[in-house]
């Protein structure tokens, strides 16, 4: 056990912290393993919130976290295709741009 004030408060801090931490990780693991049982749109932004959240804290590294929501991207099934795409709207052609003014020579 710490002696100094000061060690005692940074103890108290840490368990304080590692309470924390634990609840975001607990909470990451049950929304992977949601998602993984069953994929949707919706349990799989919940799982990238949350493994944003674990990296911004540091708790997980950013490449882990992108490896995580790219498998579990590659999970969801694929939607319905849609209709063909309509036809690109015609744009009206803009006016030539006014001829600028030639600058008038310098005096002396």
């Amino acid at each position: 056990m710490p002696v100094i004030k000061s060690a005692k408060k940074k103890l108290r801090q840490d368990r304080k912290r590692e309470v924390q931490n634990e609840k975001v990780k607990d909470n990451l693991k049950a929304l992977i393993k949601a998602a993984r049982k069953n994929p949707t749109e919706k349990t799989f932004r919940e799982v990238q919130k949350a493994a944003d959240k674990a990296v911004k804290k540091h708790l997980m590294h950013k490449n882990k976290a992108a490896h995580l929501k790219s498998s579990l991207a590659a999970q969801l099934p694929k939607s319905a295709p849609k209709a063909e795409k309509a036809a690109p709207k015609e744009t009206a052609k803009k006016a030539p741009a006014k001829a600028k003014k030639a600058a008038a020579p310098k005096k002396k």
